[in-house]
């Protein structure tokens, strides 16, 4: 009833190497942006440099029993480096934002623009939850990471670079001092790195599979209830979501142990640099000013130190993520890349002039199962329509899939030949799905740039223009989810209508007039032929009247071709056709061999 984690196939992880590969392009586009937030950022945090320098010179003023007027000038500055800092902060992060938005909405763009190009047999294997985790709490770990981390990491980075020079202007021996903190802060995060990499990628997957186990469960709760599988099902559930809460734990342990050890470099480093500074107060080699400035220095270092590396934190989780983000996009990509590389590839689909449809002894399973088709050769000519039909199981549906695109074979080839532009073919199934918004915009789905005119003329040709017209608001009524609800057999000519729209050389119909009902069905199915008119068509007939108006007839049985010929001719035959076809239409008369 449900799929053992051992038994899915998920989808890819990137490396390393290739999601550092796979930024880098997303931020191409934007690295005059980038440039010009890093270069505000780095005057913010010089500016803000000035404050320790002023607060010792005040120190100086005091020890050295200057008079009050003497504290004007350095109040001043500071008041001023408080407004010059604060305005360069706020523009530099606002450029730095502004960058990580744009390339999060590009992530997102191209996530889905290459998910919706994998096959469906690939997407199947993988099961529902590793997609549905990687769409929503990956894209959500990376989000969070480029609205804070990103900014907060680069001020951090800028502020430690900024004031390590700055201690050592006031003298080198205060930065060796500072230097003590470093080792211990970097085996903390060499430490921490190692540990974090592995654990936040196995609670990702646990996270998936936690999700893959409720989809299932309540996906089929009635199944699930019917076999008295709720105490097996619930087990299930509760062993992978313990799973996912043990990761969590380690991970929550996994960082207190990191501020521990963070807490003991800072305590190494700011006794060197106080320990330096009374030294060389007590020498004479620096004033008590100067030895504030820099205690200072290294007390400010704090914040950006620990925000640095606690940001390994989010950028390890964020990172993780990204990586499972772009496994996808390159598998997609790799999809595609098969999809167009010439020659007799398994899986190869190819769209030269003119249309027609070549099947050349493909075989198809699906995961480690069965072959549900084999060595199936057929060949669709320019205009031809032809109809497919067998018994539940026969793999009709499975061709429709192969030869729409939708999945690739797992051996022998399927040759389109279409139009140069656009697409080479469009799929129509039976389950059709409405978009909510606008019904114009509904049918633009196919064709973005068609006018009110030619949607018009969309919906004439599959005879759906009087009802659309009688909507409240025309082309512009909101359809869809919380919209005006269409029943099965408009819908069903809205997919037709987008069919006519996209205008594919070679449609595959999948039983697409089969929700209909009795009562529609005629009328969709004139719809239907009207949308296949001038095109090459593949056809899976859920009723027989659909092959009675084909040009040819291919009989599917056990996942081979036993019969191929007009209607007529396989009627005559008394083969299995004519035994669909007397099933069917009710006769029992034994037809004339």
């Amino acid at each position: 009833m449900t799929t053992p984690p051992d038994s899915r196939e998920l989808l890819p992880i990137a490396t390393a190497a290739r999601t550092r590969a796979a930024l880098r392009v997303l931020v191409r586009p934007d690295r005059g942006r980038a440039a010009v937030g890093l270069g505000v950022l780095i005057a913010a945090t010089a500016v803000g440099l000035l404050v320790q320098p002023l607060l010792g010179h005040i120190v100086d003023i005091v020890a050295d029993g200057r008079p009050v007027a003497a504290l004007t000038q350095p109040v001043l500055l500071l008041v001023l480096v408080a407004v010059v800092q604060g305005v360069t902060t706020t523009i530099g992060l606002t450029q730095v934002a502004r960058l990580g938005e744009t390339v999060l909405a590009r992530l997102r763009e191209q996530f889905v623009e290459r998910v919706l190009t994998l096959p469906a047999d690939r997407l199947e294997r993988a099961g529902a939850g590793d997609l549905t985790a990687r769409v929503t709490g990956d894209v959500a770990r990376v989000a969070e990471a480029v609205r804070s981390a990103l900014p907060e990491l680069a001020r951090s980075v800028l502020a430690i670079v900024l004031t390590f020079g700055a201690l050592a202007l006031l003298d080198i021996r205060f930065l060796l001092a500072a230097l003590l903190a470093v080792p211990v802060q970097a085996l903390t995060a060499r430490w921490y790195v190692r540990r974090a990499v592995t654990l936040y990628a196995d609670q990702r997957v646990a996270n998936g599979a936690q999700q893959q186990q409720l989809l299932e469960t309540i996906g089929g709760a009635t199944t699930v209830r019917g076999h008295r599988l709720e105490q097996q099902h619930t087990e299930r559930a509760a062993k992978r979501s313990g799973a996912a809460v043990d990761l969590t734990m380690r991970a929550v342990h996994l960082v207190l142990g990191f501020y521990q050890r963070l807490h003991i470099a800072e305590y190494i480093g700011l006794a060197g640099v106080l320990v330096t500074g009374f030294v060389l107060v007590g020498d004479g080699a620096v004033s008590v000013g100067t030895a504030t400035a820099a205690a200072l220095y290294f007390h400010s270092l704090f914040g950006p130190v620990n925000a640095a590396l606690v940001l390994l934190d989010d950028a390890q989780s964020a990172a993780a993520g990204l990586a499972r983000l772009v496994g996808v996009t390159e598998s997609a990509d790799a999809a595609t890349r098969d999809d167009v590389t010439a020659g007799h590839l398994p899986g190869q689909r190819t769209t030269p002039t003119p249309a027609s449809v070549t099947v050349d002894a493909v075989s198809h399973a699906y995961g480690s199962g069965s072959p549900v088709l084999h060595e199936v050769s057929l060949t669709l000519a320019p205009g031809e329509h032809v109809a497919l039909v067998g018994t539940s199981g026969a793999g009709k549906s499975t061709l429709a899939r192969l030869v729409a695109g939708v999945q690739l074979p797992t051996e022998g080839t399927v040759r389109v030949t279409g139009a140069a532009d656009g697409p080479s073919v469009v799929l129509v199934t039976q389950e059709v799905h409405v978009f909510t918004g606008t019904l114009a915009d509904d049918l633009r789905l196919a064709r973005p740039a068609a006018t009110d005119d030619e949607l018009r003329t969309a919906l004439s040709t599959v005879h759906a223009l009087a009802w659309a017209e009688a909507l409240p608001d025309g082309l512009g009524t909101v359809v869809g989810e919380g919209g005006h609800r269409l029943d099965a057999a408009r819908a069903q000519q809205l997919a037709l209508a987008r069919l006519v729209l996209a205008d594919p050389p070679v449609a595959v119909l999948d039983e697409a007039t089969a929700e209909a009902g009795s009562a529609g069905a005629r009328d969709l199915e004139r719809s239907a032929q009207r949308a296949l008119a001038g095109r090459t068509a593949l056809v899976v007939a859920h009723r027989l009247t659909q092959a009675v108006a084909a040009d040819r007839v291919v009989v599917l049985d056990g996942g081979r071709v036993v019969e191929s010929g007009t209607h007529t001719e396989l009627r005559d035959a008394g083969g299995p056709y004519a035994d669909l076809w007397r099933a069917w239409s009710g006769s029992r008369t034994t037809p004339h061999p």
